[in-house]
């Protein structure tokens, strides 16, 4: 079974509800129109039906109109994902949302405060054979705040963990806006680090143990600890999303020791990847959606996600094993 990731870059359906970013409200000058709408949705269908996964979390969704329409491109090109969630409590101008293969049990959405400014966390229950995952899809606060924002997420996210137990079968996943060594990169960023050095997605997801990154090891004593997919390839391949000249892994897959105790469903060790063919590369950073840079400024029918994505591959066992 592989389940993967992917920030999709604003897919905006056509329908105008007042909170479209500017150069998506339909048939302006920008021309997001049906001819760029189709083509963003088939470039983006093309990258998940290659990728041959069998559930996906996706990032920056505008509507259930505009995921419908994008599992219905899917079904055309040969993936047919029946099942579908997406977070709507909240009238944010995109959306986090998850396609599936499996049956979905139930989705609901974690409110991260009343505020706008936070997008809520979509938890779904998902059935595999005799087995439940749970699936937390998570999209949080940009690089443009302050690490104080993404830990108002992340203690949501823990704490909705801590209930469930680190026992059963959970992956975080999606745009953390984080590095997977957050705790690292960010300490001589005044900008960022206004939390004296604490982080979301390291220490109040506990990734990290005594100042080092969890191991598989660790989560066998460790009662809430989870371990970053990032630690199972190499260095040099751990990035999804580029900044000026930064390479940044902005988007992880984390799991918990129920997908590491060699019952039921259980992560393949090294399975975890970018899923990067030529085609979504430009220079060797992200094949991004592009829009002309002469006025009028216009959606030019090209290109991808400023996001490549990420994906890992599942043992599921019979529980008589």
């Amino acid at each position: 079974m592989r389940i993967a990731s992917y920030n999709v870059e604003n897919l905006f359906d056509l329908h105008v509800n007042g909170r479209e970013y500017h150069e998506y409200i339909p048939y302006t000058s920008w021309r997001w129109n049906r001819t760029n709408y189709k083509k963003k949705l088939t470039n983006i269908s093309k990258v998940i039906h290659e990728m041959q996964c069998d559930i996906i979390a996706l990032q920056e969704i505008e509507s259930h109109s505009a995921l419908k329409a994008l599992q219905a491109t899917l079904k055309r090109q040969g993936s047919y994902f029946p099942y579908r969630a997406i977070t709507s409590k909240k009238q944010t101008s995109i959306h986090v949302a998850l396609l599936s293969k499996y049956p979905i049990v139930y989705a609901k959405e974690l409110a991260v405060t009343s505020s706008r400014k936070y997008r809520n966390i979509l938890e779904t229950k998902i059935k595999i054979g005799s087995q439940h995952l749970y699936l937390f899809s998570n999209h949080w606060k940009a690089k443009s705040a302050p690490e104080s924002r993404r830990i108002v997420s992340a203690k949501v996210l823990q704490k909705r963990l801590l209930q469930l137990g680190h026992e059963k079968n959970i992956i975080l996943l999606g745009d953390f806006n984080s590095h997977y060594e957050e705790y690292l990169t960010f300490k001589k960023s005044r900008k960022h680090n206004n939390t004296k050095g604490i982080t979301g997605i390291n220490h109040i997801l506990k990734t990290t143990l005594h100042h080092k990154a969890v191991t598989p090891k660790d989560l066998l004593t460790c009662r809430d600890c989870s371990f970053n997919l990032w630690y199972d390839i190499e260095k040099n391949q751990r990035w999804t999303h580029q900044y000026k000249a930064s390479k940044e892994a902005l988007d992880s897959i984390i799991i918990t020791k129920g997908l590491y105790d060699a019952k039921g469903l259980d992560y393949i060790p090294q399975s975890f990847s970018r899923f990067d063919p030529k085609y979504i590369l430009k220079r060797n950073k992200p094949y991004r959606w592009q829009r002309s840079q002469s006025y009028p400024r216009h959606h030019t029918g090209k290109g991808y996600s400023d996001h490549l994505p990420i994906y890992a591959d599942f043992k599921v066992r019979d529980t008589n094993e």
